[in-house]
Parts: structure tokens; C-alpha cells; sequence
């Protein structure tokens, strides 16, 4: 490329373990930060590249052919400063499995854009999607009438949830009666995935239902992905924290698609403490504003209008991808600016034709005592009724008998699994030993399933 300068580095055994980016500019005498691209090369090189300006600054707009899946289960969503594409898989047909993936990003890093052209190509793929926008549909307007179900409140999320779960656990039924250990698209079901952006608002500390989605969210990405039912969940980079406090619905996102566009300090040392990205590597910074130049100016100098104008949305790293220290961006999708209604060019992306599968139906996944207490009005309300749902009991007055009933689903639970619901409820920690003994008390007391030999604890079956 010209007008490029490239400088190949010999690196020390292991390569470079931290780099301070404002140094190596100003050893390089470039004003422009962004001008200057680090990357980490195979063995012992490294590769510096000095750009006239920002590589990513100017993308094109995104295209229906970039979201269409191609046969090994990608769909291609941007580019990477070098020119080369940035690819999301959402099937694996080498496995035969589904993907669990997460976007992370801070107000207005372009999160909302990526989410839109993640569902385009679910539905140009023939994709079946249940969306939760839980902006209260504002994050992803055009999506209406374009998913099989679109839910806003985080009620309705966690009924949609219970329902990709209960369709996880037909398929895995039903797959065990023919003989299959994998999954094939369309013999005889739809690729499907459950998406909620914002979903911190459902899983952060004090969120009404933060236990129920975790541990929901935690079952689809370790028995969905294998029946061809997949997850993705995009959420504020402020803390993993807000992730349902959960450390093996952090382990799994780390086997998942992960994308992490402009973010706080805190969410980049979590990264690294939690094995998403590989200790001792280093990100460059994502700016607000690409290309600002700090420099004195003098008193007859006029600064230029646009200066301060945030022009980093959807510059990224793809962490769980092949390059997980380079800088990419995201294709432009949508308007520019922003439009009075819906978004026409992102619309015509969708096109007009009727979204994949059918809708689930919520109201069938509520429990007793929530339909028997809707009806009224409320923000977290049963769909149509307008009342919220009872409020669960105080855990920390339940007893561990009464936690194991709480958290403990239809099809049951092995032990380990069992003790890490119980140790994430938000009640106080219980030993193994402890839970042990109480299983064997309530199953004395009918209370609980008699082993069959799968291994799993089960709740006794009601009349």
C-alpha cells in the first residue's frame, strides 16, 4: 500500500508482553496516535505500520451479500484495518453446533448497529431469532416484525428465555430418539438463537430476575449450541459483573464469539483476569475521537469545527477470533444520520419478507402463581396483562431445602451444577456436603426424585 510505512520487529521468547502505544508514536514522530497500528506477529516478530491516517475511518456500507451465511457458518460484518474481513460464525457444520457469543461496548461504540446487522443476517440465512430489546425496543427498532418474537420488558425476556430452554430440551429428547448426536440445519429444525441486547439491565447486581436469567441464559449455552439452538447477549462494557455474577456463564462466553468495541478500564482488566484475552496481551486504546491531535494552538489559530466529533463507532477487537489484538470495524449499517422513524436503508437490509419460524408462546411458559397474579400494572409485567408477576421469595430466609426446589429445573441438575445454582441464588453459600445431606432428606420425604441412574437430581413429579 503506499505511503505506508511497515517496520518488522524482533521480539524477545514470547513475544511482547505490554507496550506503551504514546511512546513507540512519539519515538515514531506521528502526532496522530491512530496512525500507528502495533500487531503481534507469529514467533518472535512483530509488525509496526505507520498509516497516513486511520485505516478503519472510512468503511463502506454494509451489504445483504456480507450477511448472508456462507457454507462454513460466517457472516462477514466489517474489516480489519489491513483490509482483510472481519467474520462472526454463527453455525459451526464442522461440529454441528450453535454459538454463544456476547458484544460488549459503552454508549454509543456502535453496539446497537452491530446487534441490527447480526439479526439482517439471521433472517437472510433463514435464521429463526427470539430478540429481548430491553431498551424498551428502542435499541433495535427496525427489528419489529422481522424476528419471530420481539420482547422489551425483562419479564417477557425471561419467558422467552424458559421458552428457548423448554425447545433445547425437545430437541435434545427427540434427537436422542433418532440416534443424532449433532445438529443438522433444517433436518428437521431451524438454526435458532435467543439475542437480548442490554442485557445488563437483566443481569446486573439488583435486577429483579438476575438468578433466573443467568442460570437460564448458562443452560442454553451449555445444552442449546449442540440442538442447534444458540445464544448471543450484548451488554454496557462497564464490569463482567454484569453478567449475572455467574463465572461459568463467563467461561462460556470464553468458547463463544466475543466482540468488545470501545470500553471502560474496568471491563478491560476483567478481560484479562478472566482469560477472555490472553494475559500479557495489550489493546490499543478505542478513542471517542480518532485522529485528534493534543497540540497547543496559538492565539490566532481557529480550531476546526468537527475536532470533538465522536467518530469511533464500530471499531472493535474480535477476541475470540484469529486476531484478537487487531483493530477492526464494523461496516456501516444504516443511516448516517439519525431519521425521524424507523431507519429506511436498514429496512430495506431486512426486506419485506416474513421472518423465519414462529413466535413463542409466553404466556405458556409463566408459572401458576404468575398467571394467577397477573392483571394489573406494572413496567416488569406478564405479556398483556399489565400487572407484574409476585415477587419471589427473600432467599435469604429460605432454607436449603427450599433454595434446591427454587433453583432446581424440571429436568433436574447433576451435583456440581446443582451446588453452583445454589452458590450464585444470591443466598449464602452452601458446602457440597451440606447440599448432599439435604438431598437426601427431601428425597426420604418424597420431595425429590429416586436416582435412575442418570445421575442427575430431579424434583419429585406432582400429581
Amino acid at each position: 500500500m503506499p505511503d505506508v510505512r511497515e517496520y518488522v520487529l524482533k521480539t524477545p521468547p514470547g513475544g511482547v508482553k505490554r507496550y506503551d502505544h504514546e511512546a513507540l508514536c512519539d519515538l515514531l514522530k506521528v502526532e496522530d496516535y491512530s496512525r500507528v497500528i502495533f500487531e503481534q506477529g507469529v514467533g518472535r516478530e512483530a509488525i509496526v505500520r505507520v498509516y497516513p491516517s486511520n485505516p478503519l475511518m472510512d468503511v463502506r456500507p454494509v451489504s445483504l451479500h456480507d450477511l448472508v451465511m456462507d457454507e462454513r457458518g460466517r457472516v462477514q460484518l466489517g474489516t480489519y484495518f489491513d483490509g482483510s474481513s472481519l467474520r462472526f460464525r454463527l453455525f459451526d457444520p464442522r461440529t454441528g453446533n450453535a454459538q454463544r457469543g456476547a458484544v460488549f461496548g459503552t454508549t454509543g461504540a456502535g453496539k446497537s448497529r452491530l446487534v441490527q446487522a447480526i439479526l439482517v443476517a439471521c433472517k437472510a440465512s433463514g435464521i429463526v431469532v427470539h430478540l429481548a430489546d430491553l431498551k424498551r425496543g428502542q435499541s433495535v427498532p427496525e427489528a419489529k416484525g422481522n424476528v419471530a418474537t420481539r420482547v422489551t420488558t425483562q419479564y417477557e425476556a425471561i419467558l422467552m428465555l424458559r421458552g428457548l430452554v423448554a425447545e433445547a430440551e425437545r430437541r435434545m429428547a427427540a434427537y436422542a430418539e433418532m440416534g443424532r448426536s449433532g445438529f443438522v440445519i433444517g433436518d428437521p429444525d431451524p438454526l435458532m438463537y435467543g439475542i437480548i441486547d442490554e442485557a445488563n439491565r437483566l443481569l446486573e447486581k439488583g435486577a429483579v430476575f438476575r438468578d433466573e436469567a443467568a442460570l437460564l441464559i448458562k443452560e442454553l449455552g451449555r445444552a442449546g449450541r449442540s440442538v442447534g439452538v444458540g445464544i448471543i447477549i450484548a451488554a454496557q462494557a462497564g464490569h463482567l459483573d454484569e453478567l449475572g455474577g455467574s463465572d461459568t456463564l463467563r467461561a462460556m462466553l470464553k468458547e463463544g464469539e466475543v466482540i468488545l468495541l470501545r470500553w471502560s478500564s474496568a471491563m478491560m482488566q476483567q478481560l484479562v483476569s478472566d482469560g477472555l484475552l490472553p494475559r500479557g496481551e495489550a489493546l490499543q486504546p478505542i478513542p471517542k475521537v480518532v485522529g485528534q491531535v493534543r497540540k497547543i494552538r496559538r492565539y490566532t489559530e481557529q480550531r476546526a469545527d468537527d475536532e470533538d466529533d465522536v467518530n469511533s463507532q464500530g471499531m472493535l477487537y474480535h477476541l475470540t477470533g484469529i486476531r484478537p489484538t487487531s483493530m477492526a470495524r464494523t461496516y456501516v449499517v444504516g443511516s448516517i444520520q439519525p431519521c425521524t422513524g424507523y431507519d429506511p436503508v436498514i429496512l430495506a437490509l431486512y426486506g419485506r419478507q416474513a421472518p423465519p419460524g414462529e413466535a413463542i408462546d409466553l404466556e405458556a411458559h409463566m408459572t401458576a402463581k404468575e398467571r394467577q397474579a397477573a392483571g394489573g400494572g406494572d413496567e416488569e409485567s406478564a405479556p398483556g396483562t399489565g400487572r407484574a408477576p409476585e415477587p419471589e421469595p427473600d432467599v435469604a430466609t429460605m432454607s436449603t431445602a427450599q433454595r434446591i426446589l427454587a433453583v432446581l429445573p424440571a429436568h433436574g441438575l447433576a451435583t456440581a451444577d446443582l451446588l453452583a445454582a445454589l452458590n450464585t441464588d444470591g443466598g449464602r453459600q452452601i458446602r457440597r456436603g451440606s447440599v448432599l445431606t439435604t438431598v437426601s432428606s427431601m428425597r426420604a420425604k418424597g420431595e425429590l426424585a429416586r436416582p435412575d441412574g442418570t445421575g442427575l437430581i430431579v424434583p419429585a413429579p406432582t400429581a
